[in-house]
């Protein structure tokens, strides 16, 4: 069994295609993670949130009422807003991981 990921936010780093490789069922979100782009991209049932964009923080709470038992992972250079950092599980830098070395953790 793959382990389920929804992704938000910019993959500059190509974080998503190192998560596919690795063998894990990626859901992509386009724009703006909202609570129906997060259903609709199948958070209820997703094991890992992984979101790239800090401005779109707000996100993580989201996820997390949808899914409370959902692991929520930030890959981006800039810092984790205050109010989100009790609800985040993991936050990476890209400069320090690379998105093989983040899939290989993940899936």
């Amino acid at each position: 069994m793959s382990v389920r990921i929804v992704l938000a936010g910019g993959d500059d780093e190509g974080v998503a295609a190192a998560l596919d490789a690795a063998g894990a069922d990626v859901s992509r979100i386009d724009g703006i993670a909202t609570r129906n782009s997060l259903a609709a991209a199948g958070i209820d049932d997703a094991d890992v949130f992984v979101l790239t964009d800090m401005t779109d923080a707000t996100a993580i709470s989201v996820a997390k009422d949808l899914n409370p038992d959902v692991r929520v992972v930030t890959y981006a250079t800039d810092s984790l807003p205050e109010f989100a950092r009790a609800q985040a599980d993991l936050a990476l830098d890209p400069a320090l991981f690379s998105p093989d070395l983040v899939a290989e953790e993940l899936a």
